[in-house]
């Protein structure tokens, strides 16, 4: 691998070189003919399917696993996190081995990074509980975690809860100790479960402002209480349908930047026309300007993003900067995430994921030209 461009997150001019790693990153003393711009990967931590593939399926077969990899790499993304939403028990244990088994074999397997199960142990409200089934729906359980994790192969890196269920700190103590993040979200909670959840050793909220209740207190609520935790990291879904700019907006300076992370919480329809879905049990609509529904009403069922136009949104609806942008969708899903040799940056001895692409600061948009994974260009248009 060998890239000249403009470092989307430092501003310089940098000439990257290496195989598996980064080994070479030199700062350029004059301005190359380029106006490309360079950033690491992008990462999604919670993506539940892409291009066709549905990622909550123990039926998925392994070669449209494989096309929906290669469908991200060409949003710029090269890690993730392939999300397995509430569902049966044996259902979730069959995807979790389905997952392991395309990590293992496929040539591009090694892009999931690790598996985030988000559920079953969420509430079981409505509003809160989402689009997840209510009767799938039961209390956190070690023996549970154990049995996904033995058919994830140990893969599962980050588990999504709520605090409101007495078994809930327990519980975090107990993944946490096996080096799994916990996050909360999908909650109906109290402040004091939100920080009993703290000290167990919660660190992320995920998708703050969704799979939320649509009327709450002004004040105290979950909201506000998780925006204030700065033991807390957050995760976001921007695609200009999921929240409003100006929650965004205030929700970004509540975290600040370094605590902000990019997802889309992409789910099957994701890249595909417009049209229903069958997302496992439940039954959707991808709408033509991109939401995906429950079919027949209006709840949102996760959505149809890809991380580049996510990268737009945070700078044309929340007004971040380039270099912010990126940052909510490498450096920081990486830290939180606890991704390896991932979280500096475009540095020496970091993983060779690099992104090549255009940005027009007129329109605030960016196209990927050029996509390496571990070195090897997974991309190009």
């Amino acid at each position: 691998m060998k890239c000249i461009g403009h470092d989307a997150i430092t501003g310089e001019w940098i000439d990257v070189s290496g195989d598996g790693v980064i080994q070479h990153v030199e700062e350029l003393l004059s301005s190359p003919s380029t106006r490309n711009r360079l950033a690491p990967g992008f990462i999604d931590i919670q993506v539940n399917g892409f291009a066709g593939a549905d990622y909550c399926s123990p039926s998925t077969p392994l070669e449209l696993i494989g096309r929906s990899l290669d469908a991200q790499f060409s949003t710029g993304v090269t890690r993730i996190f392939p999300t397995v939403i509430t569902g049966g028990r044996e259902e979730m244990v069959g995807a979790l081995r389905n997952l392991a088994r395309a990590k293992r074999e496929l040539k591009h397997g090694r892009a999931m990074e690790g598996f985030h199960v988000e559920g079953p142990h969420i509430s079981p409200n409505d509003g809160p509980r989402g689009a997840h089934p209510r009767h799938q729906v039961r209390p956190p359980d070690i023996a549970e975690f154990e049995r996904w994790q033995d058919a994830a192969e140990g893969n599962i890196k980050l588990v999504t809860l709520s605090p409101e269920w007495p078994e809930a700190p327990r519980y975090i103590e107990h993944i946490a100790g096996r080096g799994v993040v916990a996050s909360i979200g999908h909650m109906d909670a109290t402040a004091q479960q939100i920080d009993d959840s703290v000290r167990a050793g919660a660190t992320l909220s995920t998708h703050v402002g969704n799979g939320a209740n649509s009327v709450l207190p002004r004040h105290p609520n979950y909201l506000w209480h998780q925006l204030a935790e700065d033991r807390l990291n957050a995760s976001f879904i921007v695609d200009g349908i999921h929240l409003g700019s100006h929650f965004l907006r205030v929700a970004l300076r509540a975290k600040g930047i370094d605590r902000a992370i990019l997802i889309t919480d992409a789910v099957m329809p994701a890249g595909c026309e417009p049209g229903p879905y069958m997302l496992g049990e439940v039954e959707v609509e991808l709408h033509p300007e991109g939401k995906v529904t429950l079919r027949g009403g209006d709840r949102l069922a996760g959505s149809a993003l890809h991380m580049d136009r996510g990268i737009e949104k945070l700078m044309q609806i929340a007004g971040l900067s380039l270099a912010e942008a990126v940052t909510m969708a490498t450096r920081n899903p990486a830290r939180a995430g606890r991704i390896h040799h991932r979280q500096r940056g475009l540095q020496p001895g970091e993983r060779a994921d690099v992104v090549e692409f255009t940005f027009d600061k007129d329109t605030k948009t960016i196209q990927v030209l050029r996509t390496w994974l571990d070195g090897e260009l997974v991309f190009e248009t």
